[in-house]
């Protein structure tokens, strides 16, 4: 599970911050999640609550934020909301799409004390 994974990563990112900003408790973690990433955010919410136990932000709430999936069509010349990575241009029909967003996850913010 790749999820494990990315809540160590986030939790480095929050424990470099807390030295840093010098900040003891994490209340909220806000993230947000690229329709197309390839995350499975249930498996994201379970690896993040036991991750974070014995960190700064144990028992933070964990909220995802949905951004969606986004491509340029070389067909139409347009850049369009995709719904599936492999869909063709709801515009025209195009098979010749590059996603230029929707494969991002990243932390948006921390509210803190």
């Amino acid at each position: 599970m790749h999820e494990m994974s990315l809540c160590e990563g986030i939790r480095q990112v929050i424990e470099d911050q807390a030295r840093s900003h010098n900040f003891k408790t994490v209340k909220r973690v806000r993230v947000e999640i690229g329709q197309f990433s390839g995350v499975e955010k249930p498996a994201l919410e379970f690896a993040f609550d036991v991750v974070m136990r014995g960190s700064v932000a144990e028992g933070a709430a964990f909220e995802m934020i949905d951004l969606p999936g986004k491509a340029m069509c070389y067909d139409c010349m347009k850049e369009v909301t995709l719904d599936d990575r492999l869909a063709p241009c709801p515009d025209c029909g195009g098979g010749k799409l590059m996603p230029v967003s929707g494969e991002e996850m990243r932390i948006k913010d921390l509210e803190v004390v």
